[in-house]
């Protein structure tokens, strides 16, 4: 019962995580991305598990986890309201070809990245855009 109460804690942590980093970390992973990610692993494991190194207390923990995972989405989709809080929320980042400086600097968002995901979608003026969107999941979306 310990290593499902610690997995528990775990998740939490590791999804407050996840909030905290924001959009921008999940869309674009960096060397040093990278590093925390297999770090927060590591002792996510070892906070979850502490000394018991059983096969059973693993998949207890992972199970823990996963099903978290799991109630977590079914109530993302169940209650809208509650999405918003799980998930984050869309944010616009430019509207009739104007960048809204403020909303980019609070998303730590530089230029340079929001060109480069209009590029990959074949847009090289951002003044040709209508509106750009900061989606939940990091990706940016572009109407023109």
């Amino acid at each position: 019962m310990e290593i499902v109460v610690r997995s528990t804690a775990m998740f939490f942590v590791a999804w407050l995580i996840s909030r905290v980093v924001g959009k921008r970390g999940l869309s674009q992973m960096t060397p040093l991305d990278m590093i925390l990610l297999v770090t927060i692993g590591d002792l996510i494991q070892q906070g979850a598990t502490q000394e018991d190194m059983s096969i059973t207390g693993a998949a207890l923990a992972v199970s823990t986890i996963a099903l978290w995972v799991v109630l977590f989405t079914w109530v993302s989709y169940r209650w809208t309201s509650l999405r918003k809080v799980i998930d984050g929320v869309p944010v616009l980042l430019l509207r009739e070809g104007e960048l809204l400086e403020e909303v980019m600097r609070a998303e730590h968002l530089p230029l340079d990245e929001v060109m480069e995901q209009a590029r990959g979608q074949g847009i090289d003026d951002l003044s040709t855009v209508r509106v750009a969107v900061l989606e939940p999941n990091g990706s940016i979306s572009f109407i023109r």
